[in-house]
């Protein structure tokens, strides 16, 4: 016997689950047993819709991307999910279902800016936006303002992470890394192919790439990340009415004194200067991308602090020419809630050449920001700045 007040334990170290094992059975591929082609949620749901390998290939060896052929086939198992951000189970929709679903039933701003879900893959989402006037962001150039890419980028990529999910979890964009390639040829559309590589519990990874002719000589790339059951809301499949009602317009009122007068894209948002240099963008129903919290899309949070950071660094420096971005990180921090939204700007390293700053924006607690960002721009060579 043990000694003194030691207690035995006759519970077996390791147990089968039975219960588990038999619903993982009903999901596998008969051709595979590898995690890749397994639900990318929890094991202990049953998905509607599960990748199947090519017939031939041993276990394991299928999970190489994009390089295997895969079809999609559609599970026999009850269709039943568990959110746990809900209170009661939701149903899993198909692939077809959810691909429309995808692109009936978007944000506010994406649905008024006319992006397109072209073509969908399980996690690749292929969107295109048209060219519009109201994008531009410098009206002597032509060239597109870097918010509405940024805008873009975090649609497209929720859309690829909607994609590799089964329409039952709500998601939100954590944050979001935006380098600029070049400047977007104006009067031509732009295109994003995004990719979600991989799907944990609760976050999901995505690339994306912006484009206009060929998608090797891209506008921008992006990456980010996406938290998984971020609220008790779903756009693809709760009241519909809150999606349904009439859509505002995107237009961008002249206003030749202000000092957006050469942005069209910063009038359309709204945005204004206010006290102790600080910009203000003012909440509409235009800059939504929740439409049933409602909360502003994360894409036109981060286009108003870049906007910010514009207007701050050229203010600050004392230059005449806008300064180019070369990269944006976002970070997420709450939701941008039905209110009026403030920013600023501050300058970490100034060059010669480059810049490097710090934003964040918040709406009614500035020690509650809504969202960070860090980035640089290049500037125009001046004899005054000094090599950074």
């Amino acid at each position: 016997m043990g000694a003194i007040g030691t207690r035995l334990s006759l519970r077996p170290l390791f147990t089968e689950r039975p219960n588990r094992r038999a619903k993982l059975g009903q999901i596998m591929s008969r051709e595979c047993g590898c995690l890749t082609h397994r639900q990318r949620n929890r094991l202990d749901v049953i998905p509607a819709l599960v990748r199947k390998c090519a017939p031939g290939r041993d276990e394991g060896d299928c999970c190489g991307g994009s390089t295997v052929p895969v079809t999609l086939a559609f599970a026999p198992a009850a269709p039943l999910v568990y959110n746990q951000a809900m209170s009661e189970p939701s149903i899993s929709l198909p692939f077809d279902e959810l691909t429309r679903a995808i692109q009936a039933r978007r944000s506010i701003y994406g649905a008024i800016s006319g992006l397109r879900l072209d073509r969908a893959a399980p996690g690749e989402a292929w969107a295109s936006l048209p060219y519009r006037p109201v994008f531009v962001g410098d009206s002597e150039t032509g060239v597109l303002h870097g918010g509405v890419v940024t805008a873009m980028l975090d649609e497209s990529c929720g859309m690829a992470v909607q994609l590799a999910l089964d329409g039952t979890r709500a998601i939100a964009t954590l944050d979001l890394r935006i380098d600029y390639q070049k400047p977007a040829t104006p009067g031509l559309d732009i295109k994003a192919h995004s990719i979600c590589y991989r799907v944990t519990r609760l976050i999901a990874f995505v690339r994306a790439t912006a484009y206009q002719e060929s998608e090797d000589d891209p506008v921008a790339t992006a990456t980010a990340c996406f938290m998984i059951d971020a609220n008790r809301t779903n756009m693809l499949i709760d009241r519909a009415e809150a999606i349904a009602t009439a859509l505002p317009t995107l237009d961008a009122p002249d206003d030749p004194a202000g000092p957006f007068a050469d942005s069209p894209f910063a009038r359309c948002l709204g945005i204004q200067v206010g006290a102790d240099d600080t910009l203000v963008m003012p909440f509409s129903r235009k800059i939504i991308g929740n439409p049933i919290l409602p909360a502003i899309h994360g894409g036109i949070t981060g286009a108003f602090l870049e906007t910010t950071a514009i207007v701050g660094v050229t203010r600050e420096l004392g230059i005449r020419a806008r300064p180019k971005p070369i990269g944006l990180t976002i970070n997420y921090l709450r939701s941008g809630r039905a209110l009026d939204s403030h920013a600023r700007v501050s300058v970490v390293k100034q060059g010669r050449r480059v810049v490097a700053f710090e934003a964040q924006a918040w709406q009614d607690d500035s020690a509650k920001p809504i969202a960070s960002a860090f980035g640089h721009f290049m500037l125009r060579q001046t004899p005054d700045l000094e090599e950074g």
